[in-house]
């Protein structure tokens, strides 16, 4: 039998009630947490990933300009920014 570990996705969005049907209605997740903030670490998400484990880290200079980077326990880096994401 297969053992899967949970997975947290945080990312901004243009629309979130299409982003929350697509994860939520269309794969099956649930939301945890919904927070507004005026920047990354501005808000208590940032002491919340400490608490949880997570250990702040540097990504490089970009990512330490544009965001916030934290390390879960496994080592796998989340990336918390306010940059704007385009695709075009």
């Amino acid at each position: 039998m297969r053992t899967f570990r949970p997975a947290c996705i945080a990312r901004p969005s243009r629309d979130l009630a299409a982003a929350e049907r697509f994860w939520v209605d269309g794969l099956g997740l649930r939301v945890l947490y919904r927070g507004a903030a005026d920047g990354p670490g501005e808000h208590d998400l940032a002491d919340r990933l400490v608490r949880a484990c997570g250990t702040r880290v540097s990504a490089g200079p970009y990512w330490d300009r544009w965001g916030v980077t934290f390390a879960d326990p496994d080592g796998y880096c989340l990336v918390l920014s306010t940059r704007a994401w385009s695709n075009g």
